[in-house]
């Protein structure tokens, strides 16, 4: 077990900010805001690059798409070393934040490995960015497993070394996919949060069981609503603020709604989930057989001033070893989406060459 620079200062959140805060989509929808519209319809095949990051000359690039276990098509971006030789190499799926797209810090992560030497992949997840899927931005996190049935059968890798990494909200379901599906053989968590802790309990758990109750009421009453209009409501634009919000919603949103991350099709760049979006993830504890993950290795990044951090220091405790925690000094949370001089890519390179060695 390693653990690097453990001892940190936590920024807190305003306890006081609607008990649940944007993020979670539960606050607002206990609070039942009007409908917006969703976000954009399923589209494939551009060519253009349209990513938030400019384009690397030392990977390849490919606009894939393929089915999960449901029928849904997943559309991703498929990132290849150009020297890559003759043989089979390793790979890394990469998904992530919650409500972002793959033009946005899954695809920074997958390229910047693929200069490293991997084959990666970064996709939409189902219900959101160019991914299919009806209605629009709906959460579904089985969608890990199918990328790496994907990119397994791609002639270039060794599907025996193939490893994921999650950003953000996609950090947790990564080592939630990680603990069933005992073919990824290592896994990252970059910046995570657990997506049912923070949906159910609220930030640093502070949601009562009388507010929990209240916002399960709103949406069960919600899903009358839109069983009679035959269309789902939607919450408020994310990330625009309004003033008086706390510095980690300051941070989404100088990620997501400015030239610096912002994408038309993420959820989070001024899109909207569905109101009843949480109602899956109430109940559902992701991390709860974290453990099985072992003896396969699991490595946590965190900043030192991340909001967050929590989730990342609950995780490592409550999973089983070899695990490891790095802690980044003086980054917060959004600091490690894009953050090229912040994000500890040797770390991930060491990583990822000692667990998917031949």
């Amino acid at each position: 077990m390693n653990t690097s620079n453990e001892t940190v200062n936590h920024e807190e959140p305003d306890a006081g900010r609607r008990t649940l805060l944007k993020m979670t989509g539960v606050g607002v929808a206990a609070l039942g805001v009007a409908s917006v519209a969703g976000a954009p319809a399923f589209a494939q095949g551009n060519a253009e690059w349209d990513k938030v990051f400019p384009k690397s000359s030392k990977v390849d690039h490919e606009k894939v798409s393929f089915q999960n276990r449901y029928g849904i098509t997943l559309v991703g971006d498929l990132y290849l070393p150009k020297n890559r030789g003759t043989g089979t190499l390793p790979a890394i799926v990469v998904g992530g934040p919650f409500g972002a797209v793959k033009e946005q810090s899954s695809g920074l992560y997958a390229q910047t490995m693929a200069d490293r030497g991997f084959v990666t992949i970064a996709f939409d997840p189902s219900y959101t960015g160019e991914s299919s899927g009806e209605p629009r931005n709906v959460a579904s996190p089985e969608d890990f497993s199918a990328a790496v049935d994907f990119i397994g059968l791609r002639p270039e890798v060794d599907r025996e070394r193939i490893g994921v990494i999650g950003v953000c909200g996609w950090g947790g379901m990564a080592l939630n996919a990680v603990a069933v599906d005992k073919r990824v053989k290592a896994v990252v968590a970059s910046t995570m949060y657990d997506m049912t802790r923070v949906m159910s309990k609220g930030y640093n758990d502070s949601v009562t069981l009388e507010q929990r109750t209240q916002a399960l009421e709103q949406m069960s009453r919600q899903r009358w609503a839109d069983a009679e209009k035959g269309a789902p409501a939607y919450q408020p634009p994310y990330n625009v603020l309004k003033g008086g919000e706390a510095q980690f919603l300051v941070d989404y949103h100088d990620y997501y709604s400015s030239p610096r991350g912002y994408h038309k099709r993420a959820v989070n760049s001024g899109n909207a989930w569905t109101q009843t979006t949480p109602l899956s993830f109430m109940n559902m504890p992701i991390l709860t057989y974290i453990k099985e993950i072992s003896p396969r290795p699991v490595l946590f990044i965190h900043g030192e001033k991340a909001h967050s951090l929590y989730f990342a220091e609950t995780a490592f405790a409550a999973a089983a070893d070899p695990k490891e925690l790095v802690i980044i000094p003086g980054a917060n949370h959004t600091d490690l989406y894009d953050k090229v001089d912040v994000i500890p890519f040797d770390n991930l390179q060491r990583f990822f060459e000692q667990h998917l060695s031949v």
